[in-house]
């Protein structure tokens, strides 16, 4: 009965039938929102690189631009330039924490457009974790994980939770 199970199992998962299954944490990649904001946001992404190059051939170059005189710190991908602190959303220093982890899900899975993943964040602030996931598999994690707060969750640039499930 134990090999009937077994080998059941093992065809929902090879076919993609959603079942509901934990995440798995030892893919997980530490990114800490709060050092993200105070000018890590390249070294966060860094992290990211080896395995998103198993899904884009050529990942963008992320730059870093900090204004001391100004206070300013920004970060520019693609063409494209992202303030992160202070917040441009007009909120505390700890709002930065939200529009860095935005932006660099953002850059990341702007680069995904084709790939089967996306980059899903899962928790917060000094948690805050990144995970290379099918929508399938953020469905199915949402299913066994009981408090939404843990739930993988794609960053959005809204205030105050910024995408987070609550």
């Amino acid at each position: 009965m134990k090999l009937i199970s077994r080998l059941l199992s093992s065809l929902f998962f090879v076919f993609g039938a959603a079942t509901a299954q934990e995440l798995d944490y030892s893919r997980a990649i530490h990114l800490d929102a709060e050092a993200l904001a105070e000018q890590g946001m390249v070294e966060g992404y860094s992290r990211l690189l080896p395995e998103l190059k198993t899904y884009v051939a050529a990942p963008l170059f992320l730059n870093e631009k900090v204004d001391a005189e100004r206070g300013v710190y920004s970060v520019l991908a693609g063409g494209i330039v992202q303030q992160i602190f202070p917040s441009p959303l007009g909120g505390n220093a700890y709002e930065s924490w939200g529009v860095a982890t935005a932006a660099l899900f953002g850059f990341v899975n702007r680069q995904l457009l084709t790939a089967p993943v996306k980059l899903y964040a899962v928790n917060s602030g000094n948690d805050l974790i990144g995970i290379f996931l099918t929508r399938r598999q953020a469905e199915a994690a949402r299913k066994t994980l009981k408090r939404r707060s843990d739930w993988p969750y794609l960053p959005a640039m809204q205030a105050p939770w910024f995408g987070q499930y609550h």
